[in-house]
């Protein structure tokens, strides 16, 4: 049964990170279906898979990251606007019976991902 998973890492304090909003979209023909709306837990995790079973299907998805909330409740200073606040990440699920994990490693500065276990 396939899945769809992510966590989110703060680097530059060397912590998860906690309490960011997470939005679910499945892609088709450009047109952005919303599938739920997570919230980290204090490992910077999500209490469960946020796509699973017959619900992830092939194709695109987008993981919307409210990275600017989630920064400023750290108290990172920043000018306005800051230069990450919502981090949209587009991929592909080419088998959905597979576990695709998604992580984002954030920063103020900048954040990367990859396709983890």
């Amino acid at each position: 049964m396939g899945r769809l998973t992510t966590h989110v890492l703060d680097t530059a304090k060397g912590q998860p990170g906690q309490g960011i909003t997470i939005e679910v979209f499945r892609l088709t023909d450009n047109e952005r279906q919303h599938l739920s709306t997570v919230i980290t837990n204090s490992d910077g995790r999500c209490d469960a898979p946020i796509v699973e079973g017959d619900a992830l299907t092939a194709g695109e998805y987008e993981l919307v990251f409210y990275a600017g909330d989630y920064l400023r409740a750290q108290g990172v200073e920043a000018n306005e606007p800051r230069f990450l606040d919502v981090i949209p990440l587009r991929f592909g699920v080419a088998d959905a019976s597979q576990h695709y994990h998604v992580p984002l490693l954030l920063s103020p500065y900048g954040y990367s991902t990859y396709r983890g276990s």
